[in-house]
């Protein structure tokens, strides 16, 4: 991408460089439409007053660099991946890179699990977010064009209620391992209270187990954004005595907001965007 060109393992770094517990924004309840079609405008004053150069017009590296902006959290509140880019981000899932890029993340995590001292009394936490994090929701995502085409509740439901998602490899062999290690699982996850039954089931026949507690939504969270729903519900997990050590999500919306934990992971997911 001319003087804008990352590589991938430069790429990763910065991602482990941000990942950070800051509070943001909820005034915006519903996600908005991100027009992507001026972020990389020659007449922005940020690239002015930086004299970078205009990339070339190649729709992968263009694509790349949405891409970095998602993982990143500088890109937000966008719907619906951008056309151009629908291509690029099947590629991705489908392809070796986001197992690699996944497997990065796990690795990471487990090399840090390994550092701590557990206190040996029970109360040591680890935090996962499920969709994307835990199961992975691509065959649905693939029939919606991999997040470039709306979907709305209902055909998540009804995708969920099917208890088919299959577990994603690396997280679920840091999960096996934090087990090991004596680690109590939290699951907290975005699905409501209704979905309990087949999102147990799936998880278990996903090859999970043991985990502490399954936290959903109930009726008082289902209008409250992500960040302030999960953030909530951390708080209640400190407040019963427990530390949260560790937390891994696919959204910045799982890892921001307060008790946030010692330390956040983030894995990549460029499909769909949650506040």
């Amino acid at each position: 991408m001319a003087s804008l060109s990352l590589n991938h393992h430069n790429l990763l770094l910065l991602l482990f460089l941000l990942f950070s517990c800051d509070l943001h924004s909820t005034t915006a309840n519903r996600p908005q439409v991100f027009d992507h079609s001026d972020w990389i405008s020659e007449e922005s004053t940020a690239l002015d007053k930086w004299e970078l150069k205009q990339p070339p017009q190649d729709p992968q590296l263009n694509c790349e660099s949405w891409r970095f902006g998602v993982e990143t959290n500088t890109v937000r509140f966008w719907s619906v991946v951008p056309q151009e880019c629908v291509e690029y981000v099947k590629d991705y899932m489908d392809g070796s890179q986001y197992l690699l890029d996944s497997n990065v993340v796990a690795n990471v995590s487990i090399a840090y699990a390994n550092s701590l001292n557990l206190s040996g009394d029970g109360k040591d936490v680890w935090v996962f977010d499920v969709d994307e994090t835990l199961l992975s929701n691509l065959p649905l995502y693939a029939a919606y064009n991999y997040g470039g085409a709306d979907m709305d509740d209902g055909a998540f439901i009804k995708w969920a209620d099917l208890a088919e998602a299959p577990a994603l490899p690396a997280s679920q062999r840091l999960y096996a391992h934090l087990l090991q290690l004596g680690f109590k699982i939290f699951l907290l996850t975005g699905r409501y209270d209704y979905e309990r039954n087949a999102t147990e089931k799936n998880l278990v026949q996903a090859g999970y187990h043991s985990w502490e507690a399954l936290l959903l939504r109930g009726p008082d969270d289902y209008e409250t954004t992500a960040v302030v729903y999960k953030s909530g519900r951390r708080l209640k997990i400190e407040k019963d005595g427990f530390r949260i050590r560790g937390n891994s999500g696919d959204q910045w919306s799982d890892l921001s907001g307060y008790s946030c934990g010692d330390r956040t992971f983030k894995l990549p997911n460029p499909m769909y965007f949650i506040a």
